[in-house]
Parts: C-alpha cells; structure tokens; sequence
C-alpha cells in the first residue's frame, strides 16, 4: 500500500526557467542513471531479499528514489510551463512531446525496463547498486555544472548527497554480509586460476599494484606459454 504526501521531500522552486536545461534533465527522469530506473531496480530487488534488514532498507530507499523522480519531475516542470512556449519549442523534444516531464532522456531515447539491473541474488544486487548510485551521481555533477539557476543547483545538490548516502547504505549493507572486499558469493567453486593475474599487454612497462601481486595474485608474464 501506498501513501502521497502532497509535498516535495526537499524545496523544488525555481527561479529562471530554461527549457534547454530542462532537457538535460529529462536524462534524470526517464535516462539510464535515472530516479525511475533506480527506484524500480530496488524495489523490485526488495521482492526476493531474504534478510529483512536488507529488504527494509532497499524499500525505503526504493520509496526514497520514487520522490526523487517526484522532484525531477517537478524542475521540468517548472523549466518548462514557466517560460516562453517559444522558447520551449525550441528544445526539440518539448516541441514534439509538449512540455513537462516525459519518460525520454535527454537525446529522446525512451525509458526501458532493460536499464533495471537485478538478478535475484542479494550481493550482486548491492553491487549492481553501487554502480547505479555512481553513474546517478556523475550526472547530477555535470547538470550541476551547467545549471545557471541557483535554485536549481540547490535541488540537484540535495540528489547529487542522497545518492552518496544511498552508496553508503549498500556498502555498510554488503560488509554486514562479509561481502564488501570479497569478490565470491554463490555455490559454484572458481578454478585454479582464480589468484593469477595475467599480464596480456606486452607493450611498454608492466605496471605492478595490489591488484597484481602477492600475496594476493600470482603475476603471470606470459600466460600462452604457461598454458
């Protein structure tokens, strides 16, 4: 069951409109990194979550992320109905939709179930998570960037810090697990060659980090031969 709250979870008010910004926006409304897609990705996740902390938390902020597709909404809204309706038409996908908010992203690719990205397993679901969280962030950066409305900024700072928090919450969530730093999870033993590192670009300097040596990795300079 479902309840809505007649206002914002944060001020959404802006003070100059600009239809073109409001395109940009729309890739927060119905894009890949968008509140819809990430609010479905954790609510449907939620369904087959067996610990009930976990499945409480992907709730909440599945309900969270849905009054954050609220508020983009909103923006575009604003953007749009509060300017000159010339000056709207002329961002081409308000002057073939009509303005307000529509489930296209910035360039006019509709939104797809295909950008949900879940799999039945909590673990890799977390992960997946983080990735989401990551690339939300990026783009809330870069409108940050190319907003001139202060307002505005104000509104996709409060996005840009709750997707920060949400990322928190899915690493506290995997290291309850004992899953933040380990890579396996599932029934299926790797083979042996799960701690070697194969060094496959032979141009230039091999460069050496944790991430190809011991005690963690066997570095392997020319996996052909040994195999």
């Amino acid at each position: 069951m479902f309840f809505h709250k007649k206002e914002t979870i944060h001020t959404v008010d802006i003070v100059e409109p600009n239809p073109r910004f409001a395109q940009l926006l729309l890739e927060q409304f119905g894009g890949a990194t968008g509140e819809l897609t990430a609010a479905l990705q954790y609510w449907v996740q939620s369904f087959h979550c067996e610990n009930p902390g976990i499945k409480d938390m992907l709730q909440d902020i599945a309900l969270e992320e849905f009054s954050h597709l609220e508020m983009v909404g909103k923006l575009i809204e604003q953007h749009t109905k509060n300017s000159d309706q010339t000056e709207a038409y002329k961002s081409t996908l308000f002057a073939v939709r009509g303005i307000g908010p529509h489930f296209l992203d910035s360039m006019g690719n509709a939104w797809t179930a295909s950008y949900i990205n879940e799999g039945g397993d909590v673990v890799r679901d977390l992960r997946a998570d983080i990735a989401a969280e990551a690339g939300a962030r990026q783009t809330y950066e870069e409108l940050i960037k190319l907003s001139t409305d202060e307002a505005t900024k104000n509104t996709l700072v409060h996005l840009l810090t709750r997707e920060i928090s949400h990322t928190k919450m899915f690493m506290k969530a995997l290291d309850s697990l004992g899953k933040l730093t380990d890579p396996m999870f599932g029934n299926i033993q790797p083979d042996e060659t799960v701690n070697l590192y194969f060094n496959l670009s032979t141009n230039g300097k091999d460069e050496r980090g944790p991430w190809n040596s011991e005690p963690d990795f066997q570095y392997v300079a020319n996996p052909s031969a040994e195999g």
